[in-house]
Order: C-alpha cells, then structure tokens, then sequence
C-alpha cells in the first residue's frame, strides 16, 4: 500500500529539478502550482508525475486519489494484479499510464505499542519513481499508484507497496502497453531501505 510519500525537495537531484522546472514553466498561470504538494503529499493534494506526451515523458500536475462513485473519499491505490479487471482502471491502466516522482514512501509498523513511521527509499539514489494511472473527473486529472505485494525489503513492515520502478524503464511504461502489463505481472525488484522517522 501507499497512502503518503515524499515529494523531493532536495535541488540537487537533477532529474527532480528539471521536473519541477516544467511543471513550473506549464502551469506558471495556473492556480494549481500554488496548490502543488513541496514535502509529503497525502491523499488529495495536487503533486507532479509523467505521463506520455509528444514521445517522452512530461510532467503534469495531478490530484492523487480517484473520486469514488459513491460516497466520499478518494482511492489512492490499484492493486497492478486486478486493475485491468476493475472498471475504474481498466482504461487508464490501457491508456493512461502516469509515474510519481517521489524521495520515498512511508509505511507505518506498530511497535511498543505505538505507531512507528518508516521511510522507504532505495540505497543508492534519493530518487524513486511509482508506477501508477491517470483519468480525468470533473475536468480535473487525478491519479492512483499501483501496487503490489510487497517483496522482502517490505514485507516486515506491510503486505503491499508501490511498484517501483528504474529510471531506464519510465518511458516504456508509459507509452507501451503491452510492456506495461507485463510490468505490472511482475514482482517488484526494488530492494529498498527502511527509515525510522
């Protein structure tokens, strides 16, 4: 599962740095730049991703979580093992396919009787990239992460997780589906690290 993450806020990752140059070059007359999530983005707030335009990647500002059909709340999650069967994500899991940039994501483990807050990150990089997919409601694009069962350097802590992904990988997911699929029917590969905060 997520359902928070780190937006990167450290200037010296330049990947990151060029993503939140376009975002701030695309959307500098949009009232949605003010509104943009800098440090830990929680469910509803409006936060960075790729998605395919023009044949490489593009940033585009987004709501994470799609709206429910009834009742109140958002769905942040779509499990990568049922999303094609689902109606809510069977088309953008087709057609539109987005990756979140993030510094990590957090769990939650309970431990001495209270809850302890886990950073995920990956050992050598402060970047992480989440796989997830993108529809439009009410005029407003909004997005879920895909997730996965959680693989060794996880599972201690919770039985699903993002799927992760490399850099090298960004693009065919995003603008090749059949790639995508066979992406989202594997184990995610991602050893990642655990932080207590």
């Amino acid at each position: 599962m997520c359902g928070r993450y780190l937006a990167l806020t450290e200037d010296e990752i330049i990947e990151y740095r060029e993503v939140i140059s376009e975002v701030n070059e695309r959307y500098k007359d949009s009232p949605l730049l003010s509104k943009m999530a800098r440090e830990e983005v929680f469910p509803t707030n409006i936060a960075p991703v790729l998605v395919a335009e023009k044949d490489k990647p593009q940033a585009a500002l987004m709501t994470w979580g799609f709206p429910k059909w009834q009742g109140k709340g958002v769905i942040i999650n779509a499990r990568s093992e049922t999303a094609l069967e689902k109606k809510m994500f069977r088309l953008p899991l087709l057609q539109k396919r987005c990756v979140a940039p993030s510094a990590g994501f957090f769990e939650w483990r309970q431990e001495n009787g209270k809850k302890q807050k886990y950073l995920f990150r990956l050992p050598k990089t402060k970047l992480l990239y989440l796989a997830g997919l993108y529809n439009t409601f009410d005029q407003m694009p909004a997005y879920a992460i895909l997730t996965t069962a959680a693989n060794p350097s996880v599972a201690a802590y919770h039985d699903r997780m993002p799927l992760v992904l490399e850099a090298a990988q960004i693009q065919a997911l995003l603008s090749d589906t059949q790639y995508a699929l066979e992406c989202i029917g594997k184990p995610c590969a991602a050893m990642l690290k655990a932080e207590a905060v």
